[in-house]
């Protein structure tokens, strides 16, 4: 029988094969095959076999994947953040290769597949409040200053505790020297043999020194760099081979080699030995070494610490104070007690508490930290403010409407932390290479030390054992690994700051291929901030009031941005609101409802064809005479006929002009696909200089659009605002929500707009170009690092130019090799988009 099971926390081909080995193994299984692209087990088997006999067998294999019924939903990483603790920049670790994508764990330590250190996630909460205590009672604890009620001395600030990951990075400090200090004697006294009349050798000979060097090479090893053997084994017992696989072996066999000829040097042939009889040792090889490869991981951690220097910027802007009014009385409170609805005080010059509307008075506010536009935003009564903004120099009451992580910062540092997560689909070639990298680099050392035993000049087998250790040494997967996601890291930060979200990564290398832009027209192009200009009758027995009072009353049900204009005009005008039942709205046409007894629609003439209302050539020009200027009338009709319109205007952006000419410039093809109609939608063209345009689009008129461009080969990207966009942002190849639109179409899209202007994709495409070069670059760094390193650590110099690479400076390139990549990555982080 055949069962098809579906499976969770695949990452790349490596992935797939060791799933497939596991289930393999299992009694009763004839044939296992797991496909990657969907995620799914295909097992034969004899005779029906348990879930839960699968689901164990990959559980004992160290529990990173997980298997399960199709149409089953695994909720584990949802489970997994729910109980992680909560906290500031606390609590939540990943793999910084995202060995297994986006999976996270709730505690530090090693990934079990490529054993480096896993990376605090700087995850947004609740800013916690300032406590004080007492320097002589630390127990003392409280939430303001004052004084201590046991000895009066005065409070002061408790200190944060430190992160995870800076107490990671001072314990590989702390190790760190406690490496050098032991490595630098063994290193003295074996370089000391270089020198003529050794004058250590007048204070021991030098089988004794030897045994000094032993002596201090345990505390290195056993101690300071032992984590490095644990990965060592555990990739080699689950078979992840990785970095630490090739330092483990290098490292352990010059150490145990050394070892093992102190204690038997009678085993060894005489070309292992030195001129007094002694086998030749290379404890400060392996101690320089693992050393140095300690340097390496604290340089990492250091440095893995500013690629997430955005998040931590955005969550220093999250205040953890806030001014409350309860009947009339100013309270300080801390962010934690804010409720939904709760009236604040904004003072001049403090952060925005939480997202809300302001319901009195006015200020200018600084929004650059989020939008990335450092211009201050005038705001008034019912404008919206967001959480970390700052306030100019006017006091304001605002109303709480959103708190917590329900905030536009916290969503978007949540966005940034998913992000950086998420896998580029170039780091593939970098997963394909990985999978194959070490057993090709072991079997180099093996082939490197069988030629120079063989061909090699005397003492041909020292010689051996020395290049094979450096070629072993000098391989360094992690800079292959780290290439990609290192500089996705940066680069998502990086837009964060500039008012960019990016969702995940493989939007961040699409955006850069883009042929094609798809842009809405109303709230994309234009402000979104719609004005009734005139409301008119066409039909004697009807006035402008009456045609007022049916418009406002039938949008008064519905939620669109027209409607919302048509009743704010309506109730400034004094229109009455008469009482609409059965309302409906069309999608890309119109409204509809009965008022009074009478069948009421609203909208353009495929509502009017809906409601079998006659349009008439009179009509029609007066309509087009405000259409050509750029403007969007709607017919209103009663009972089947059209009695009267309602003219809308909506601004232009001031950047929208600018934007589309860069990108044409930049090779891009820029498309208007609209609901409204042709005359509006040439107006607009016109002004924008676009040459491409479709008017009158339904919702599945512009998803169809996005299909027919990508059957023809082009890689397509949409901007839209609208719940009407939603269908094509998702087709398209690149989504993009002007992030003043709706939900849907945010959670459609595959990169969000903060401030919601067409700049905002400029930046966006500026952003992934620097991005994937920056990747590429990496990739290239760590592809000739590894080609060029392991020939010449290998020896094949040697024979053209009498040239050797000793393991110790094999370690130093190793550990730099790294640390370069990293730090190429963090040149992002000045780069002007």
């Amino acid at each position: 029988m055949t069962h098809t099971y579906h499976i969770h926390g695949m990452t790349c081909n490596g992935c797939r094969c060791h799933v497939e080995e596991t289930l393999s193994k299992v009694q009763g299984v004839s044939k296992a095959t797991v496909n990657l692209e969907k995620s799914e087990a295909i097992i034969e088997m004899e005779q029906h076999i348990p879930l839960e006999t699968f689901q164990k067998a990959l559980k004992d294999d160290g529990d990173r994947y997980g298997i399960h019924y199709q149409g089953e939903h695994h909720h584990q990483s949802k489970v997994e953040a729910d109980n992680t603790p909560k906290g500031k920049g606390t609590g939540t670790f990943y793999c910084p290769m995202h060995c297994e994508g986006d999976k996270t764990y709730d505690k530090p330590g090693d990934c079990p597949v490529c054993g480096m250190d896993l990376v605090e996630e700087q995850r947004f909460s609740n800013t916690e409040a300032e406590q004080w205590t007492c320097p002589m009672h630390p127990e003392i604890v409280k939430d303001e200053a004052g004084s201590c009620p046991i000895c009066g001395m005065d409070l002061v600030p408790k200190k944060p505790d430190l992160s995870a990951e800076e107490k990671n990075y001072k314990k590989l400090l702390r190790k760190f020297w406690i490496a050098v200090a032991f490595t630098l004697p063994v290193f003295l006294i074996a370089m000391s043999e270089m020198l003529n009349n050794n004058p250590l050798y007048d204070i021991l000979e030098q089988k004794y020194w030897n045994w000094i060097q032993l002596g201090l090479s345990i505390p290195v090893v056993f101690y300071a760099t032992w984590m490095f053997f644990e990965r060592a084994y555990r990739s080699i017992k689950t078979w992840n081979l990785n970095m630490f696989t090739l330092i483990g072996i290098g490292a352990g066999v010059a150490w145990i080699f050394s070892v093992f000829g102190l204690l038997f040097p009678d085993f060894f042939p005489a070309q292992f030995k030195t001129e007094t009889g002694t086998v030749h040792v290379y404890f400060e090889a392996a101690t320089v070494i693992l050393t140095l490869v300690l340097l390496g991981q604290v340089l990492e951690a250091r440095a893995h610490s500013k690629t997430n220097a955005a998040v931590k910027e955005l969550l220093k802007l999250a205040p953890n104070k806030a001014i409350k009014v309860v009947d009339g009385d100013e309270v300080e409170v801390s962010i934690d007690a804010i409720e939904v609805g709760d009236v604040l005080k904004v003072k001049p010059g403090d952060k925005i508490p939480v997202d809300g509307v302001i319901i009195e008075g006015g200020s200018s506010i600084d929004e650059s930290m989020i939008t990335g536009e450092p211009i201050p935003v005038n705001k008034a009564e019912g404008d919206h403010v967001s959480s970390g903004t700052i306030n100019g120099n006017q006091m304001f009451l605002m109303k709480a409407e959103k708190i917590g992580s329900d905030t536009l910062l916290s969503q978007i540092i949540k966005m940034v932390n998913d992000a950086s997560r998420s896998r580029a689909p170039i780091q593939r070639l970098a997963d394909r290479i990985s999978a194959y990298f070490v057993p090709i680099v072991v079997l180099i050392s093996v082939i490197t030390f069988i030629v120079w035993a063989i061909f090699g000049p005397d003492p041909a087998y020292v010689f051996a054992l020395v290049n094979a250790i450096a070629v072993l040494i000098i391989a360094c997967p992690c800079a292959l690994g780290l290439a990609t996601p290192m500089s996705v890291m940066v680069g998502v930060g990086k837009g964060a700051q500039h008012g960019v979200l990016i969702k995940n990564a493989e939007a961040l290398e699409k955006m850069n291929q883009v042929t094609t832009l798809i842009i809405d027209k109303t709230g994309t192009i234009t402000e979104g901030k719609p004005t009734v200009e005139k409301v008119g009758a066409f039909r004697d027995g009807f006035d402008d009031k009456q045609v007022l009072d049916y418009i406002v009353s039938i949008n008064s049900h519905s939620e669109h941005p027209l409607a919302d204009a048509i009743v704010k005009y309506g109730k400034s005008n004094g229109a009455d609101i008469l009482k609409a039942i059965n309302f409906s709205a069309l999608t890309g046409k119109g409204v509809k409802a009965d008022i009074q007894n009478s069948k009421i629609a609203l909208g353009n003439p495929k509502m009017m064809d809906e409601a079998q209302a006659k349009i008439t050539s009179e009509m029609e020009e007066v309509v087009k005479s405000y259409q050509q200027k750029g403007k969007t009338v709607s017919y209103l009709a009663v009972d089947g006929s059209v009695v009267g319109y309602v003219v809308i205007g909506d601004q232009i952006k001031e950047t929208s002009s600018k934007a589309i000419k860069e990108l044409q410039d930049s090779g891009v093809d820029v498309v208007m696909l609209t609901g409204d109609n042709k005359e509006t939608a040439q107006a607009v063209a016109s002004e924008l200089q676009l040459a491409s345009f479709k008017a009158g689009m339904l919702p599945e008129d512009k998803l169809k659009e996005v299909e027919r461009l990508q059957k023809e080969g082009k890689v397509v990207a949409m901007a839209g605002d609208g719940i009407n966009d939603a269908p094509a942002l998702a087709k398209s190849d690149v989504g993009i929500a002007m992030g003043t639109g709706t939900d849907v179409a945010i959670e459609s899209a595959m990169i969000t707009l903060v401030k919601g202007d067409l700049h905002g994709i400029v930046k966006a495409r500026h952003l992934s170009e620097a991005v994937m070069s920056n990747i590429k670059q990496n990739l290239f760094f760590a592809l000739i690092y590894n080609t060029v390193g392991v020939p010449v650590a290998a020896g094949i110099l040697f024979p053209f130019f009498g040239i050797l690479l000793s393991p110790m400076i094999a370690a130093l390139a190793m550990s730099f090799s790294s640390v370069s990549v990293i730090a190429n990555a963090l040149r992002l982080r000045n780069v002007k988009i």
